[in-house]
């Protein structure tokens, strides 16, 4: 857009002229306006690309995991629309926040700063603190997806090569999930809270519509729970980046027990 606006500003108030070989080209001097569009696109850029990781849409195989919400629903500790957006709150601020989001947050800009052996750590603590082997499985099998979309797509965009190329350069094995994420998030030049609100919107979406499926609930529910969360996200993403090493953690027993026991449930519509 902003391009078009200065290629067709620049030929409105040009005089034609026949250019002899000892003429120079002089660049056209922008309008303030148009400066301004300039300076839009970029973080503009930026945002798209987050848009684009937080996406429900992305191959990453987010849609087939409930994180024991399912197992949750199988006990009876989740019913209805009330106790499922209980759960789901309860979910965001005392594991993905504690956890994941942390390890986000402090990756993001070890991946900015190339530093490999705290990248290497922090992809150490995710696998450690994996209580059951489908939380584990599912860390391990979306960030590999992760690593194959940037692979894919590497040749048609540029950011998407970048993170590509950072993955394949860590040598993670394998990398997990919010380590994969925080490097696709470095590479797209946004902050680190808006990269994480992305994150937490991303997980928001996919869990609510685990929910509708599992309990059930209607398209209308799942909304109203999705707009409690919505509002839920700030503060938790603010709490995630108060985080460091000493105070990052992934201790929620119900949630791992549920977990376990959802392993070998007789009826399963998820992998976790």
């Amino acid at each position: 857009m902003a391009t078009s606006t200065i290629t067709s500003t620049a030929m409105a108030t040009s005089t034609p002229q026949v250019l002899m070989p000892t003429d120079t080209i002089t660049p056209p001097v922008m309008a303030p306006a148009e400066q301004a569009l300039v300076t839009e696109a970029r973080p503009a850029a930026g945002l798209l690309q987050i848009l684009w990781l937080a996406s429900p849409t992305l191959p990453v195989g987010g849609f087939s995991y409930s994180e024991g919400l399912e197992a949750a629903v199988d006990v009876g500790a989740v019913s209805d629309e009330a106790s499922t957006s209980n759960w789901l709150t309860d979910q965001l601020h005392l594991s993905l926040a504690r956890s994941d989001l942390a390890v986000a947050a402090q990756a993001i800009p070890a991946w900015q700063a190339n530093d490999l052996p705290r990248i290497q750590q922090l992809n150490t603590w995710v696998l450690n603190t994996r209580e059951t082997q489908e939380f584990r499985l599912q860390t391990e099998q979306m960030g590999r997806s992760l690593l194959e979309w940037a692979r894919s797509l590497s040749a048609l965009d540029a950011s998407v090569g970048s993170v590509f190329e950072q993955l394949q350069s860590a040598q993670l094995a394998p990398p997990t999930y919010p380590v994969a994420m925080a490097c696709a998030a470095a590479c797209a030049h946004t902050s680190v809270r808006d990269s994480l609100v992305g994150y937490a919107f991303g997980w928001a979406e996919n869990m609510v519509q685990a929910a509708i499926k599992s309990v059930p609930l209607g398209q209308s529910a799942g909304q109203r729970i999705l707009a409690r969360l919505v509002q839920a996200i700030p503060v938790a993403v603010d709490h995630a980046m108060r985080l460091d090493d000493d105070s990052r953690q992934a201790f929620t027993p119900m949630l791992a027990i549920l977990s376990a026991r959802h392993e070998t449930q007789y009826s399963r519509l998820f992998r976790s």
